[in-house]
């Protein structure tokens, strides 16, 4: 089933299971009101048999729409008056794809929590959405907050912010105006987390606890934070799912790729003026380069740039930022992450030993000689498959390098760190897929019985959920995810390497 098609399936599976999921909703007289510093706040007062009352609140702004300065910083929202209804989520941000077009308008967040006010001084824990920096958004059912919030008793936000060239088109050497162009998507979530620092007692939150996690392209963002200096003293724990950013793009690299973005629009480098007022569809268009030599098109690539201001350094290269070196970090991976990407094709699950050196020289993840790789992988483990050591080589490639790289920076720097690998497989489609992928997210937030989960419903599922989502309440609350539901988990240093 193609991506577009499984995913109206899952919406219409979400409709039809609203009645049935544990909770349900209400605004009426009771609804929470919520004050922030633009203006009051309707939501929804989520309540469940045996169980805490949860409050949420969609869609918040926490900045201007985006359309009119587009490329630029960016700006608080625009206050209103009366009651504000907060009971849906904001359009995602503009995208090629399933989630696409989305709207500029998309500066906003959720928030779920147990009470307002009330000096509660809970757990904040801020998701950052995946989907690279290019597409995604914190509206999807698997981040719904209800159940992580209700079982730590913390406050749980996702939020959005701009992707893609929208986020991370580098016109600095162009015009001294963009000079923040090529990291407004990162100054999105800086902003996201000044509003979350402003308000975290509002919502029964403590301000001086707040834990960023985040999975695949969100793991990254978060690893970028960690090397900036606006983001500093804004989060104090930071949890990465699958998801690692050792180094930026460099300026001249960048500014390559936005003068090809140009030359495809048919903008002059010195008729810049004109993106402000182009289409949105016009400009997701030209991210797209046709390449002969595949099947589809590909799109150019946009995320964070080493551009001297906002990002003056490298997020862990050469070594660990010095700024976050006090900040407790979870650094891991999925046992198959590359199973979500090529496991669908038949091809890949057939593969024998004759066949197997030619397809890892066709994916970009393994760069080492493909005879040298086989030969070690069959070495340490005599039981793999030809696909198996397809999938293992290509997940490593991809996935293991830049995480080892950050925990070692950071075991040299003395900081806290623990890792990890999810090995639990998913049972669906015959248990092809194993550990894949994004299989992490719905059992860090305990939600496996969601829409777009892959973990199945069992008693091993939810076993998984109830120690993952603990370790990370555990994390967010005392900076160390021990706890009772798991062995010893120590901390990542250069001898043992625990994991």
């Amino acid at each position: 089933m193609d991506i577009a098609r499984r995913r109206t399936l899952q919406t219409g599976i979400a409709l039809a299971v609203g009645a049935l999921w544990p909770h349900v909703s209400a605004a009426g007289r009771d609804a929470p009101i919520a004050r922030t510093r633009s203006g009051r706040l309707r939501g929804l007062r989520e309540t469940a048999t045996h169980a805490a009352d949860v409050l949420s609140f969609k869609g918040i702004a926490y900045g201007a729409d985006t359309a009119t300065t587009r490329f630029l910083p960016p700006q608080r929202e625009t206050p209103w008056r009366g009651i504000r209804d907060a009971l849906r989520h904001a359009a995602s941000a503009p995208q090629s794809g399933e989630l696409g077009p989305g709207s500029e308008d998309c500066l906003a967040l959720n928030v779920w929590t147990p009470a307002l006010r009330e000096n509660g001084k809970r757990p904040v824990l801020v998701y950052i959405h995946g989907g690279g920096y290019n597409t995604g958004s914190g509206s999807d059912p698997l981040y719904d907050g209800v159940r992580l919030c209700r079982r730590g008793d913390v406050v749980v936000i996702t939020l959005n912010h701009r992707l893609n060239l929208f986020g991370y088109l580098y016109l600095g050497e162009l015009d001294a105006r963009y000079a923040a162009s090529g990291n407004v998507g990162q100054l999105d979530l800086i902003a996201a987390l000044e509003w979350v620092h402003e308000h975290a007692a509002e919502f029964g939150g403590d301000p001086d606890n707040v834990t960023v996690f985040g999975q695949s392209g969100g793991g990254a963002k978060i690893a970028t934070l960690m090397a900036m200096p606006k983001a500093a003293g804004l989060f104090h724990r930071a949890m990465t799912m699958s998801g690692q950013q050792v180094t930026a793009a460099g300026p001249r690299a960048a500014a390559q790729r936005a003068a090809l973005f140009l030359e495809a629009l048919g903008v002059a480098p010195d008729r810049l003026d004109r993106l402000q007022t182009l289409p949105v569809d016009a400009l997701l268009k030209a991210a797209r380069i046709r390449d002969p030599s595949r099947i589809e098109d590909m799109s150019l690539y946009f995320g964070p740039v080493l551009d001297g201001r906002d990002l003056p350094r490298h997020p862990f290269h050469p070594d660990a930022p010095p700024q976050s070196a006090r900040i407790p970090m979870i650094i891991g991976n999925t046992h198959d992450e590359t199973r979500a990407f090529l496991g669908n094709d038949p091809a890949h699950h057939a593969l024998d030993w004759d066949r197997l050196p030619d397809a890892l020289r066709r994916h970009q993840y393994v760069d080492l000689p493909p005879d040298t790789v086989i030969a070690e992988y069959r070495r340490l483990y005599p039981h793999y498959s030809a696909s198996d050591v397809f999938f293992a080589a290509t997940t490593a490639g991809r996935s293991w390098r830049g995480a080892v790289l950050e925990a070692e920076a950071r075991a040299r720097q003395n900081a806290p760190t623990w890792v990890y690998q999810l090995d639990f497989p998913s049972p669906l489609d015959g248990g092809k897929f194993g550990a894949m992928h994004t299989l992490d997210i719905p059992l860090a937030f305990d939600n496996i019985r969601q829409p777009g989960s892959r973990t199945g419903d069992f008693a091993q599922a939810q076993m998984t959920a109830d120690a993952r989502s603990a370790a990370l309440i555990a994390f967010a609350r005392s900076g160390d995810p021990d706890h009772a539901g798991l062995p010893h988990w120590p901390q990542y240093d250069l001898q043992r390497r625990a994991t």
